[in-house]
């Protein structure tokens, strides 16, 4: 098979390291893959793993995007796909109005994945365009049928994301070299009681409800400490000031850790007593819930969306209603002073189930 994914840029993300695992899988099945995208930090990986890349950046919101439409049906048309895979609203429609021009008998199969629950309307609706529509929870699925019924359940196929259980195995430990340095660089974490909440610095993670419950747990005597991995959204600074004016506001300054973006997440979930999960709108899925779950660490999440779902089926003790703080603080000395919190081995939600269920959707959309 010849696919082609396409997405908005690969500059990280759920979505982002989604596509590069669908590569991966293409490559070692020895089918040719290629993506394309405005680049970024991760075409490198993608290109180490024997994809090709493709720089054309059709996701900017704004009506010169749509003269591209012609210029891409040719392309499309002399590449000679068979799998045609979009991932992204501006993307999407792009590629559909490309798609539907084509001759249906010599044009490639598409495919559409949804990987957000985006606001309900007609520009929202082009992820259901694929002739297959990839859900990838079942929250998701969900969505789609309730909110966008000329989808119809037929072609709405429930594919979980997943993670590699070899990769993030039950008791993994960072290594010494790697422990010196984080102790280094974050002397005042070394032999505490840590917390991490992984997350972009953007509104709908929940930093503030997070900062406010740290200082009501030392408040209360529970002297721990907190870790927020994740960088700046250049569009967000506002609310980047806003998150570190609270932790200087509530005395939390020496206390709380800003990591930036960091690539070393599953180092970073070892020496953590507890995760959160904590975004005030349902998320899609819930990476990082799951690795660092699969990992045996405990983790807390407010109950709606797909963290909802891992939780309840590897985790129900890690449950909280969304925006209780109360309810919050509550769950989080529970989880931080039992002496054992015990997790499900993860059998539902696997890397290798996600690529060998996407491949064979694809070969069979070619069969049919």
């Amino acid at each position: 098979m010849k696919v082609i994914q396409v997405l908005p840029a690969l500059q990280g993300g759920g979505v982002e390291r989604g596509t590069l695992e669908i590569a991966s899988a293409l490559v070692s099945a020895g089918h040719e893959s290629w993506v394309l995208s405005a680049g970024g930090q991760m075409v490198a990986e993608l290109e180490d793993e024997g994809s090709i890349h493709v720089s054309w950046d059709i996701s900017k919101k704004t009506p010169l995007t749509f003269f591209q439409v012609r210029k891409l049906r040719a392309w499309l048309q002399a590449g000679d796909f068979d799998i045609l895979h979009v991932r992204s609203r501006m993307p999407a429609w792009i590629v559909w109005l490309a798609w539907r021009g084509m001759d249906p008998l010599t044009r490639p199969r598409l495919v559409s994945t949804v990987h957000g629950m985006h606001s309900v309307n007609r520009y929202s609706e082009i992820m259901t365009c694929g002739e297959q529509v990839v859900a990838v929870s079942e929250s998701i699925q969900a969505y789609i049928l309730e909110n966008y019924p000329r989808a119809g359940r037929a072609k709405v196929r429930l594919i979980y994301r997943g993670v590699d259980p070899a990769e993030f195995s039950r008791g993994y430990q960072a290594d010494m070299d790697w422990k010196n340095n984080w102790y280094k660089q974050y002397p005042q974490l070394e032999n505490q009681i840590v917390v991490t909440l992984p997350g972009r610095l953007t509104r709908l993670k929940g930093h503030l409800a997070f900062l406010e419950a740290l200082a009501t747990l030392r408040k209360n005597g529970l002297p721990i400490f907190a870790v927020i991995v994740g960088g700046e959204d250049p569009k967000r600074l506002a609310y980047a000031r806003e998150v570190y004016e609270k932790a200087s506001e509530l005395d939390l300054k020496e206390q709380v850790v800003f990591a930036g973006h960091r690539r070393d997440m599953k180092e970073i979930y070892s020496v953590s007593n507890l995760v959160v999960s904590l975004s005030s709108k349902p998320e899609s899925f819930g990476r990082t819930v799951l690795e660092a779950l699969s990992l045996g660490v405990p983790v807390l999440g407010y109950a709606h969306g797909g963290v909802k779902e891992v939780l309840s089926y590897l985790f129900p003790d890690g449950l909280v209603e969304p925006n209780d703080e109360c309810a919050l603080v509550d769950k989080m000395t529970d989880l931080l002073t039992k002496n054992e919190n015990i997790i499900k081995i993860n059998d539902r939600y696997l890397l290798s189930e996600m690529k060998s269920r996407t491949l064979e959707l694809y070969e069979e959309m070619l069969r049919q």
